[in-house]
């Protein structure tokens, strides 16, 4: 029987927790530890802090509601403890075997399970995003890169050709292999899009939720939107290093301009985020006035 914790006092929920903190810690520090010193210095990967830091933010401030629920007393406390055991399954196999993916993605099961088993399901289904927005820190899977990343880099290429020679310039293609003027350009992993699909995916589903928009078509065509905002963006990243190599000379191209790109291009896609938002309110709340 999971323990009435709406109903303790700030001491008593320190005591009743502090254990399980303590335990998290133990666990998790050398893990962020180690990402800090690997994962998270890769561009690929740079999202991970902000991620951590938004996942613990939301999980602050959805706690104070979920403090506010009356937890039914006398659930079964079998499937939070199947989850628990399944979360520390992983995270010894994922520490074990160096299995990353495993170590980090276990955080979320064991998490819910404390949660279950100390507040009840009412205040698992109040923490539920925040935890499981923890899910954008574990790395892709390699094959699931690899599968990817391939046809990512054909479809950018292919694009921004068409679009430079459609205005004009002289530019041809083989493969991944862009050639404008003297210069030839490699359309690497780092430019398929991946990367900024998949940070871009968790600030939208973040926004979203913060967003909080009663109706599930608004909420169903935003996340929709993420992707395809962010291919396009990746598109218009690429085309303008490109020109940038060509007017500059290469050294301008894969310097601090490219860096700078990448910035503009996540800003740029949050911008066309906001307006789609503002567009789809605008556009519902006209269908009502219509329907009224």
């Amino acid at each position: 029987m999971h323990t009435n914790v709406s109903c303790q006092t700030p001491r008593t929920l320190f005591a009743i927790w502090w254990p399980i903190l303590a335990g998290l810690l133990i666990l998790y520090v050398p893990t962020y530890i180690h990402l800090a010193n690997t994962l998270w210095q890769q561009s690929e990967n740079a999202h991970g802090p902000i991620v951590l830091i938004a996942a613990l933010w939301l999980i602050s401030r959805r706690w104070r509601v979920a403090l506010k629920l009356k937890p039914k007393q006398g659930g079964s406390v079998l499937p939070g403890l199947l989850l628990l055991a399944f979360g520390l399954t992983l995270y010894v196999l994922g520490r074990s075997q160096d299995i990353i993916l495993f170590e980090v993605g276990s955080k979320i099961p064991i998490l819910l399970a404390c949660i279950w088993l100390l507040s009840g399901w009412q205040t698992v289904k109040a923490l539920w995003f925040p935890v499981m927005f923890l899910i954008f820190l574990v790395p892709l899977p390699g094959f699931i890169v690899d599968a990817l990343t391939t046809p990512l880099k054909f479809y950018v290429s292919n694009a921004v050709e068409y679009l430079l020679y459609a205005v004009g310039y002289p530019i041809g293609r083989s493969g991944v292999v862009l050639t404008m003027g003297p210069y030839q350009l490699l359309v690497t992993d780092a430019c398929s899009g991946l990367n900024s699909m998949f940070s871009l995916s968790a600030l939208g589903l973040l926004y979203t939720y913060l967003r909080g928009h009663r109706g599930w078509l608004h909420n169903v065509l935003l996340l929709i939107c993420i992707l395809p905002i962010a291919f396009v963006a990746n598109i218009f990243r690429v085309t303008a290093l490109v020109l940038i190599t060509y007017y500059a000379g290469d050294a301008a191209g894969q310097g601090f301009m490219h860096d700078f790109a990448a910035i503009t291009e996540f800003f740029i896609a949050m911008l066309v985020l906001f307006a789609i938002d503002y567009l789809i309110d605008h556009i519902t709340r006209w269908w009502r006035h219509v329907r009224t």
